[in-house]
């Protein structure tokens, strides 16, 4: 990315010294860990302007359906900021900018989530709008952390000993801004002594199983072994799986659950083996202005990345691909979801009801005050 301050750093994640969040407000900037360089460098890119966020999110320097929540709020309070400084109308410079990065991720709702959050306290009557807008969103830095290390603790609940994990893609830290979802469970089971190992699909075509998940796993210090996609299946019905926990990039209303594609043949393989599969997310994952799966959007990525392994082309020429980045979950086949508030079970649950009272329990109680929030995030 041309114009982008990077740093090479040691990343130093789970306990180890100092926690790098994987994307942040510092200095003015957005901080993010670029993914695409991990696991052979650790990089971090200070963004800018909205465009260079925009590029982030769409060659997926940084993802991850909470991380992306984020970065959605960042960038506009980035756009705010910056239209402020340069004397330009700030509400046309927060249309435009929720616009540009809406488009980069269409099946991840946290990313609308997080863009409209900050996008609707902008107030261009009240000049101090603006340093509301990136107190905002700084606030929910702090305030992912907090729900993803919650996630774990109730995730890790549900796991019993010597637990043999499967995984897909890349739920971990690097997935939000800390602890990650699936991972975060696999966190604190393995504190409690509960995690036997883990293993990790590779995640074809992009490799965030290979790349990133092992990476973090063994930062964790967590056994883990890495499979072929196709052999995950099988690996289950072996009986050395005891549980699959993922994240998810969308859950409708009824339960449905998008998330990277490959997770679909996982839970089939779960249930026809009486194996428990689990999704972890939060809250804001669950989007019940989404009816279903058939009202869920899938983001279809460039032919290339199926077609060509770094550069070089594996396929003969005029071959197409089919490349979905996601795969839709029935919710029949989903065990559990877990929350930062709590577990759901689709199918038996009122998800509504749900996250009706589960947002007032976070509105009474305060998962976070506003003035811890802001301490948190400094």
């Amino acid at each position: 990315m041309a114009g982008v301050g990077a740093t090479f750093c040691p990343l130093l994640f789970y306990g180890k010294a100092v926690q790098v969040r994987t994307i942040d407000w510092v200095d003015g900037k957005i901080l993010i860990i670029d993914q695409t360089r991990l696991p052979a460098e650790e990089v971090v890119l200070f963004l800018s302007t909205v465009e260079e966020l925009a590029e982030a999110i769409s060659s997926l320097r940084v993802r991850g359906a909470p991380a992306l929540g984020v970065a959605g709020a960042l960038g506009v309070a980035l756009a705010a900021k910056r239209a402020k400084e340069e004397g330009k109308d700030v509400g046309e410079a927060i249309s435009e900018a929720a616009s540009l990065l809406a488009s980069t991720r269409p099946t991840a709702v946290n990313l609308k989530w997080g863009i409209e959050r900050v996008k609707e306290a902008y107030d261009p009557g009240r000049p101090q709008t603006i340093d509301e807008l990136i107190e905002r969103a700084r606030a929910m830095v702090a305030e992912d952390e907090e729900m993803n290390r919650l996630i774990g603790e109730v995730g890790a609940d549900l796991l019993g000993e010597e637990s043999r994990v499967l995984t897909h893609c890349n739920a971990g830290a690097l997935a939000c801004v800390a602890h990650g979802t699936a991972l975060s469970v696999v966190e604190v089971g393995h504190r409690r002594g509960l995690i036997a190992g883990v293993t990790a699909t590779e995640t074809r075509p992009l490799l965030q199983g290979s790349r990133l998940t092992a990476w973090e796993l063994k930062r964790m210090g967590v056994p883990c072994r890495l499979t072929i996609d196709s052999g995950a299946a099988g690996l289950i019905a072996s009986g050395e799986i005891d549980v699959v926990v993922t994240g998810a990039d969308r859950i409708a209303a009824n339960g449905d659950v998008a998330n990277k594609v490959g997770t679909y043949p996982l839970a089939l393989a779960a249930r026809a083996n009486g194996v428990p599969f689990i999704v972890a997310a939060p809250l804001s994952t669950i989007d019940l202005e989404t009816p279903n799966a058939e009202a869920i959007p899938i983001e279809l990525r460039s032919d290339a990345e199926v077609l060509e392994i770094n550069g070089a082309r594996v396929a003969p020429e005029y071959t197409q691909a089919y490349n979905p980045a996601f795969d839709v979950t029935p919710a029949g086949l989903v065990s559990v979801i877990v929350t930062e508030l709590g577990v759901v079970r689709p199918g038996v649950d009122d998800l509504q009801a749900f996250v009706g009272s589960s947002s007032q329990r976070t509105q009474k109680a305060g998962l976070l005050s506003e003035e811890k929030k802001t301490q948190t995030s400094l």
